[in-house]
């Protein structure tokens, strides 16, 4: 024989408090065993344990008792996150056996919640690449940094000097003081062979 039992629902006491609070359904169904209402009590008593767990969400639980000869079976099917957990425990005691179902419900929920924070943590550390809205993967830009500093000992020569001196180097440009006007000025090489000078 089996009986489906009416769906409770189980939430903390009326009054506003700042944590959303999680409100738990429950619906029983009895194989060949009659759901009393200290097995729902039990049962009630053992997710209370689970609603930090849950965190304010509307959680589905469904109860399934089963009996064949010495063997008692608790069945657990909990709906949460869009994800279904299921346990089940057979034991001599009905109660141990529920007991030992929300306990492996427990540890399925624990594991599905630290994946959803480690994919949410995964998902800031890599937003240095953003979707476009055409659906395309578009780089963000990362901040500029100064890979390299190098220091230069700024002597006073004219520009003439300062071109001669930097036609020997391998450098692309060369920071000097001019000698006339005592400013400072770089001279660097242009493509075309000759060089530019910035002067401030």
């Amino acid at each position: 024989m089996e009986i489906a039992d009416e769906t409770r629902a189980l939430g903390r006491p009326g009054g506003r408090t700042r944590r959303a609070k999680t409100r738990m359904t429950f619906e029983y169904t009895g194989r060949h065993v009659e759901v009393t209402p200290a097995i729902r009590r039990h049962v009630e008593e053992q997710f209370r344990k689970l609603e930090h767990i849950f965190n304010g969400n509307n959680v589905p639980v469904h109860v399934i008792l089963a009996v064949e000869k010495n063997r008692q079976t608790g069945e657990l099917v909990v709906h949460w996150l869009d994800h279904t957990l299921t346990a089940s425990d057979t034991n001599a005691d009905m109660y141990m056996a529920l007991t030992r179902a929300v306990g492996k419900i427990e540890k399925q929920a624990l594991k599905l919640k630290k994946r959803i924070i480690d994919r949410k943590h995964n998902a800031r550390k890599t937003s240095a690449i953003a979707p476009h809205p055409d659906g395309q993967i578009e780089a963000t830009p990362l901040p500029v940094r100064i890979i390299n500093a190098r220091r230069y000992s700024v002597k006073p020569m004219t520009a003439e000097e300062a071109a001669l001196d930097l036609s020997a180097r391998p450098d692309n440009f060369l920071v000097f003081r001019d000698a006339e006007t005592s400013r400072v000025g770089v001279l660097y090489k242009r493509q075309d062979g000759n060089f530019g000078l910035i002067e401030p």
